[in-house]
């Protein structure tokens, strides 16, 4: 119930984060569209004043006698002209950027090639410092925002596996084993950096992080474990009907696998970006770490009272942690398997070694 419980809570916190993260999104992209809105209506006033004070300039010339009356009836008709295309062109540029914002959302370095920020001021001349005034528009860069990456190599996510866990002994086969099959199950919950190996291929990538392994076994046969005097850890019937036996052992490791498979590239002028998404990849590796702690629940009833026991001793598990792993299958959806090649119990007279199916979700 517990790790059923943390999956929960670990989906739900990324589906909230990530809700948090496309509200204010959201709220970037639509006060960058109010804004544009708002110079396309200074673009037509901008344009009007300047006509007034060509026509009244005009006027002025034409009273000083330096032009005649066609003359500046042409000179009015041409400063009209050119204001009106200014005015479309203006908006029209404006119109385009509104649509490349509520196309990307808020991604303003991937919205201009001249890679300039949508901070609009109207202006009207050549270049003045660190601005340039394209059309009357006045386009600022900003001196503090981050550079777009054009070849992003590395990439992280969150990941998580769950499944059936097991031990295989020494001298026998797996149907042998002591625990039971559909109880005894694993939890994994971590992060990873996926690599790219080559600089012109993304088919091989080094894939590695850190993970929390929660290993369960479920003794048969009304068993739970002892330690004896000696250090030896092995089963023994209990004196009363166990409803529940259960031993965990908690890990911190540290994966390593080399990922094979295609990718899906997509490149601009700016970006290169290789993707995963509904593509199949296979993982090889093995991981090191250490043990945590080891704990044993029995559930019992003991002359009619229900009783809980929660142990957490040595159990002489093992301190360090090693073994090999595998995934394979088609985008985020994988399928998970590993073996420790550490034995569970130190020193045993007969080696145990954990192994676990699932499936593995990367998010």
């Amino acid at each position: 119930m517990r790790k059923i419980t943390l999956y929960f809570m670990a989906v739900f916190l990324l589906l909230f984060l990530e809700n948090i993260q496309a509200q204010e999104v959201d709220k970037a992209a639509q006060e960058k569209i109010e804004k544009l809105e708002k110079a396309k209506e200074e673009i037509t006033n901008q344009e009007k004043d300047l006509l007034k004070k060509e026509v009244q300039n005009i006027n002025e010339r034409l009273q000083k006698g330096v032009i005649n009356e066609a003359e500046a009836v042409n000179l009015k008709e041409e400063a009209a002209k050119k204001r009106a295309l200014n005015i479309e062109n203006r908006i029209t540029i404006l119109n385009n950027k509104i649509d490349l914002v509520k196309r990307n959302g808020a991604e303003v370095l991937e919205l201009d090639s001249l890679n300039y920020l949508s901070q609009i001021e109207i202006g009207y001349g050549g270049r003045d410092g660190d601005t340039e005034r394209i059309f009357g528009i006045r386009f600022k860069e900003n001196p503090n925002r981050r550079k777009l990456q054009y070849d992003r190599r590395t990439y992280s996510d969150f990941y998580l596996a769950v499944g059936l866990n097991n031990a295989i002994v020494d001298g026998q086969s797996l149907e042998e084993t002591p625990y039971k099959v559909g109880g005894s199950r694993f939890f994994e919950l971590g992060w990873q950096w996926r690599t790219r190996v080559f600089n012109n291929s993304n088919f091989l990538r080094l894939n590695y992080g850190f993970a929390f392994q929660f290993n369960g076994l479920k003794p048969k046969n009304n068993q739970y474990f002892t330690t004896d005097v000696n250090g030896q850890t092995s089963l023994e019937e209990f004196d009363f009907d166990l409803d529940k036996s259960k031993l965990r052992m908690d890990n911190l490791v540290f994966p390593l696998h080399f990922e094979f498979g295609p990718s899906k590239m997509t490149k601009t002028e700016n970006t290169i970006r290789y993707s995963l998404r509904n593509q199949f990849r296979v993982g090889v590796g093995g991981y090191g770490g250490f043990n945590l702690g080891t704990r044993q629940k029995l559930k019992y009833d003991r002359n009619g009272e229900n009783v809980k026991d929660k142990l957490k001793r040595g159990y002489n598990t093992s301190d360090f942690i090693y073994g090999i792993s595998a995934y394979a299958g088609f985008d985020g959806v994988l399928l998970y398997a590993k073996y420790d090649l550490n034995p569970i119990f130190q020193d045993a007279v007969v080696a145990q070694r954990n192994i676990s199916l699932g499936l593995r979700f990367d998010l």
